[in-house]
């Protein structure tokens, strides 16, 4: 038994790097990239950048958060003969830092008069506390997790 917290502890710790090193790994768009969504030079928008990763290693990027959730709901229309469960990692530019953070533990504001590339846009930030000052500082209507993100809102600010 006591054997068994130290590795749940390492486990953990060891799956964290692991999900900070593949956010890290798709930082640099490469110039001629497209978004799969709707088409534009992703590059072009570096304060915006949005990314998946696949099992196969081949990542796909998007021009804002908004693009790629769209992706996420819609893999297979996207990137044919992929599916949602081959994404391994997902990314997105972090609003003030304009780091590259996991999309999965991002706060999101919805709602904002702050628009992306492609107009209404999810604005993403590592803390609740930066999502708050910008919700207020920026009209935002409501701060969204990961799992409260549905095709319904993504298709709203379209």
């Amino acid at each position: 038994m006591k054997h068994i917290i130290p590795a749940v502890v390492l486990f953990c710790l060891l799956a964290s790097l692991t999900a900070v090193a593949a956010v890290k790994r798709v930082e640099s768009v490469p110039a001629a990239a497209k978004c799969p969504v709707c088409g534009m030079f992703v590059a072009k928008y570096p304060d915006w950048t949005a990314s998946a990763r696949f099992k196969d290693g081949t990542t796909s990027y998007y021009d804002g958060p908004k693009d790629m959730f769209g992706h996420y709901f819609d893999t297979a229309r996207y990137t044919p003969g992929k599916r949602q469960a081959d994404i391994v990692a997902l990314a997105v530019k972090e609003y003030y830092s304009l780091s590259m953070i996991d999309a999965r533990s991002a706060f999101y504001v919805a709602g904002s008069d702050v628009y992306g590339p492609m107009g209404s846009e999810l604005i993403p930030f590592s803390t609740e506390n930066d999502a708050s000052s910008f919700k207020l500082d920026h009209k935002g209507k409501r701060i969204l997790r990961f799992k409260d993100i549905t095709p319904q809102i993504i298709k709203s600010l379209n």
